[in-house]
C-alpha cells in the first residue's frame, strides 16, 4: 500500500470518528437555558473530543507536508547543483 493511500484512509477514518460523535449528540427539547444545562457536560466532552481529533488530524497533515517539503527541498538542492556551470 503506497503512502498516499494509507493518507487518504486516515483521514477517511477521521472524517467516520468525527460523524460518530456528531450522531451522539440528542436534540434538546427547548431553548431555555434550564434545558440546556443538563447538556452541558456532554457538549464540553464533545467540543474537547472535537478539539483533540482536530489536533491529531492537523499532526498528521503537518507531517504529510514535511515530508513533502523535504523531498522537494532535497529534489530542488540537488537539481540545483547539478545545472552549475
Amino acid at each position: 500500500m503506497g503512502k498516499n493511500r494509507l493518507e487518504a484512509f486516515s483521514d477517511g477514518v477521521i472524517a467516520i470518528i468525527i460523524t460518530i460523535m456528531v450522531l451522539e449528540l440528542k436534540v434538546p427539547h427547548g431553548a431555555t437555558v434550564e434545558v440546556l444545562l443538563p447538556l452541558a457536560p456532554v457538549l464540553l466532552s464533545y467540543v474537547l473530543s472535537f478539539v483533540y481529533v482536530g489536533i491529531y488530524w492537523n499532526k498528521l497533515q503537518y507531517a504529510n507536508y514535511l515530508r513533502i517539503f523535504g523531498y522537494l527541498q532535497r529534489n530542488l538542492i540537488s537539481s540545483g547543483q547539478e545545472c552549475r556551470f
